[in-house]
């Protein structure tokens, strides 16, 4: 089990290298969380909702995703309140009482989950989550030290360097366990390490020494792997000045409810686009595309556009000749129409709310939530693109609109784009990772800026190889012959 010092300290990329080292040191191994927030989500073949870290993680397995691998998932849509989903399906929107009062079901579902991973897998790697000296959350933990003694697994507490004060992290973690807690923990993992590690001699001494326990070994920080982010801290680049100067400039609206970034880690990894994330009106300048990207709470982000003074900004950025494209994913599709309406209060206590007008369409959110993988064809081009599908609402179309997409296996069609296609709304997350479709995307925009298309080339983000790279890294790093005895070792 891969334990933090706190949230984002690395703990997932860190479990996602140990399931590729494993898997090329010929073992059958799988990742497990028994309870995770997060507002990045998949959906499985399936049909099943589970947290995007474990996706990662999976496929660094190489294994197909499935919900066992996260049978929690809470999905914050206020500072009070979240949707719940076990086992792939939404059960309730609960505040934190209400869920602890339903921490019997829900470790059930988590044990039962793990069991069936266990008989299908030699090593399952568990991530934990935020901090396990979290006091105030002992009684009621799932996903910690909690998990650890049902699972009898042995726990690496990993801490980060580079937010300072990493000793004091660990050894502060320790001394707030309980004795059967601590004594779990075999061993530390510092991550995110800048400089020359010779310094840290005398701070590893002492960890060692004061704590009895080694540490494994110490993780740099890289800047040249790519591999998928869970948490939203990496969203707090938006105000860093581009670096290189490229052709093509898209803004991804940083609403506050954001949910499934990663569906445009693609495009940031193209090598003619500067994107970056942006929650002030005064960004929006010398824009090609804004995109409204999905959120938990499309009406609560909406009236946040409205009240930041970003919407009338974005409406008057796309009403002139030769000016931005605007791209609206799920949620941000659902805020282009000319209304939302919540009757049944799903997201939100607002029966009904304007939209942006940008689109003919009206959304009316239903109590059932639609989850599926999906094919489809991009109608304007012809090319395939593979997405998913997150939501409660169903839009429909008002006015005469082209669809954006072809679903292949439902025969109907998703989505609304204006004639001239630089308006445009899908309720597909994910095409951006269609590598034909998005570098036509791409060409689009330069060919109305008067520059030549880019050949369509193999693509540059290929997470295999990236995979490969991050555990190469950590295999270099870490002391892996005392990982293994630690695994063998009875707990």
């Amino acid at each position: 089990m891969v334990q933090g010092t706190g949230s984002s300290v690395g703990k997932s990329v860190v479990v996602a290298a140990l399931c590729r080292i494993f898997f090329r040191d010929g073992f059958s191994v799988c990742p497990f969380k028994a309870q995770n927030m997060s507002l990045n989500s998949f959906v499985t073949k399936e049909g099943g909702e589970m947290g995007r870290a474990q996706v990662v993680q999976a496929q660094a397995a190489r294994i197909e995703p499935h919900v066992d691998m996260n049978p929690i998932l809470i999905k914050p849509m206020t500072d009070v309140n979240a949707q719940v989903i076990l086992h792939g399906r939404p059960i309730a929107n609960m505040q934190p009482k209400a869920y602890y009062s339903q921490r019997k079901r829900l470790l059930k579902g988590a044990l039962d989950s793990f069991r069936r991973l266990k008989k299908r897998y030699e090593i399952i790697v568990i991530e934990g989550a935020g901090s396990p000296a979290e006091i105030n959350l002992r009684k009621n933990d799932i996903v910690n030290m909690h998990m650890a003694h049902i699972a009898k697994s042995p726990v690496i507490l990993v801490g980060d360097i580079d937010k300072g004060g990493v000793f004091a992290s660990l050894v502060g973690t320790l001394e707030l366990l309980r004795p059967p807690d601590r004594k779990k923990i075999k061993g530390f993992i510092i991550n995110k390490f800048r400089g020359d590690k010779t310094l840290l001699a005398d701070g590893l001494r002492f960890l060692e020494k004061r704590t009895a326990k080694p540490v494994l070994g110490v993780i740099p920080y890289f800047k040249d792997i790519k591999i998928p982010e869970e948490d939203g801290v990496v969203l707090e680049k938006e105000n860093a000045q581009i670096e290189k100067q490229k052709p093509i400039n898209i803004a991804v609206i940083k609403l506050p409810h954001i949910s499934n970034f990663t569906d445009f880690d693609a495009l940031e990894s193209e090598r003619d686009v500067n994107l970056y994330y942006v929650t002030d009106k005064m960004q929006l300048k010398n824009l090609d595309v804004i995109i409204l990207p999905g959120t938990k709470n499309t009406i609560a982000d909406l009236l946040w556009l409205r009240q930041s003074g970003l919407a009338d900004k974005i409406i008057s950025a796309i009403r002139y000749p030769l000016s931005a494209g605007l791209v609206g994913i799920c949620g941000g599709y659902q805020m282009m129409g000319n209304s939302i309406r919540d009757r049944l209060k799903i997201e939100s206590g607002s029966g009904k709310i304007e939209g942006l007008g940008l689109l003919p369409i009206r959304t009316d959110f239903k109590s059932e939530k639609t989850l599926s993988q999906t094919k489809a064809i991009h109608i304007s081009s012809g090319l395939e693109v593979n997405g998913y599908e997150i939501h409660h609402g169903k839009t429909i179309v008002q006015g005469r609109l082209q669809p954006v997409f072809k679903i292949k296996d439902k025969k109907c069609f998703d989505g609304a784009q204006t004639n001239d296609g630089r308006i445009w709304g899908t309720y597909l997350h994910g095409v951006f990772d269609s590598y034909n479709f998005r570098r036509n995307f791409l060409n689009g925009i330069r060919k109305r800026k008067n520059l030549p298309g880019l050949p369509v080339k193999e693509d540059i983000l290929n997470l295999e190889s990236e995979f490969d790279k991050l555990a190469d890294l950590v295999r270099k790093n870490i002391n892996l012959k005392l990982l293994y005895k630690i695994l063998h070792s009875k707990q």
